[in-house]
């Protein structure tokens, strides 16, 4: 397959004669040329060529290579892709090598065969093709770790900036946050932008399991140890192994069973019950809760060394009621979701629902709504959902701030008032500049100045 004129060749070659020669012999591709390294870097950043034949001796060091090596490390460094063919004197075996160790695709000894080099040069097209299509593929298919979260609020994004960041690390990391404000969603995340996220992740709710079975169930048990242990059963500790995991209100972990935790965030190993081998786990910690921690340890109902040993890392999530736009967002994006789910026709939330979505307080967090718009969805008469379809009533308007700074004061009522457009519109700007009485080249740069994506 002969590449298309569109993939460019870069011939690097300072005497003229042997320039002219090696173009003729690869006249069937889009060629360039240089004669020097500086002409050479101009074609690189102007063409971004895919395949680079050079000779080392470059002027003014035309007689030596260190004008060669030099280009051939900027080549590199521009992109490392790029396939570089170096084309070296008869005697010249050690630079060659050296040249292929920095990275070069191959090298050929001048005088060349016009047939092998145009083999040779078609064969680095075409991986030069492969690997650029490789990585289109990855980056297609390769699911975003936080696809789960959706939002506008500023914190909340600051918040997966965060998540990104001590993702590579294997800090212990402590998510705080009231019930359904998406925990679990961003502990996810956490593990699916890590190293380990090909491995398992785990999760446990401390306070759905009895305090008698909490034990088995994070240290797994040998056959015998208790009436019913029938077989030896690994804990979610062991199941985790490479893995991550999650710790959901960790708020309601026994106090007997804290000692035991925290002697395993300190060895790294664990016994199961009934049994006497420690066993080394390699396991990423993360914990949840929506418990103030501090004020249950100066109640004695929590270890002070246990928590330090797992905050480390500390997020605190805000509730929906304190994401400016996001409760109309997330309505918007369930109502599809579930629409498509009970196989309705297409559903809107009609403007009195989304003013409902807007005022109400959500203490149920994102949960709460998760749940009335997907019974909404499947009471809904028509293919409109009303403030009554979702079980909501319109709500008294908040008191004004009290800020006396006009220029705070406008700041903030604009960048709510475009944020609340947006969530209500679905992020559409055309209909968000209408809502607002303003053109869309006023919105954006309204946007622009207060930061706004």
């Amino acid at each position: 397959m002969t590449p298309e004129k569109t993939a460019s060749l870069l011939i690097v070659e300072d005497d003229l004669a042997l320039q002219k020669q090696i173009k003729w012999s690869l006249d069937r591709f889009d060629t360039l040329t240089a004669h020097d390294r500086e002409s050479a870097l101009v074609q690189l950043r102007k063409c971004a060529p895919a395949v680079v034949t050079m000779d080392l001796g470059l002027p003014p060091d035309a007689d030596g290579v260190s004008e060669g090596f030099r280009l051939l490390g900027q080549i590199l460094a521009f992109d490392p892709d790029i396939k570089v063919i170096v084309l070296t004197g008869q005697n010249e075996q050690v630079n060659a090598l050296r040249a292929v160790a920095m990275g070069a695709y191959d090298f050929f000894a001048k005088p060349f065969e016009p047939e092998l080099l145009n083999l040779t040069v078609e064969r680095a097209y075409r991986l030069f093709e492969l690997q650029r299509e490789n990585r289109r593929l990855q980056q297609a298919y390769q699911p975003d770790a936080l696809a789960g979260l959706m939002t506008r609020d500023p914190e909340v994004l600051r918040i997966c900036r965060t998540i990104e960041k001590v993702a590579s690390s294997n800090a212990t990391v402590m998510l705080l946050g009231e019930s359904g404000t998406g925990k679990e969603v961003l502990a996810r995340g956490l593990h699916g932008a890590s190293p380990r996220r090909a491995e398992k992740f785990v999760a446990i709710n401390c306070a759905a399991i009895p305090e008698n079975l909490l034990e088995s169930e994070l240290f797994g048990f040998e056959k015998g140890a208790f009436t019913g242990a029938a077989k030896t059963t690994l804990g979610k500790i062991e199941m985790a192994n490479g893995g991550t995991l999650m710790l959901d209100e960790i708020g309601d972990l026994p106090f007997p069973l804290q000692a035991k935790l925290l002697r395993f965030l300190q060895e790294r190993t664990i016994e199961r019950v009934g049994g006497r081998q420690e066993i080394a786990v390699d396991v990423r910690i993360v914990c949840a809760t929506h418990q103030d921690l501090n004020a249950l340890g100066q109640a004695g109902r929590f270890r002070e060394d246990l928590y330090y040993r797992l905050a480390e890392i500390v997020i605190n999530i805000p509730p929906l009621r304190e994401r400016v736009g996001d409760a109309a967002l997330l309505a918007h994006a369930f109502v599809r979701r579930f629409a498509q789910e009970q196989n309705r026709s297409a559903m809107t939330l009609s403007e009195e629902a989304v003013r409902a979505v807007e005022k109400h307080p959500w203490p149920g967090n994102i949960r709460e709504l998760e749940n009335r718009v997907r019974r909404a969805t499947i009471m809904a008469d028509g293919s409109q959902i009303s403030s009554t379809d979702l079980g909501l009533k319109e709500l008294a308007p908040d008191d004004a701030d009290s800020v006396l700074d006009l220029r705070l004061i406008r700041d903030h009522a604009e960048r709510k008032a475009i944020v609340a457009a947006l969530g209500r519109v679905n992020g559409n700007m055309a209909r968000a500049s209408d809502l607002l009485g303003v053109s869309r080249p006023t919105l954006y740069d309204l946007m622009h100045r207060l930061g706004l994506k």
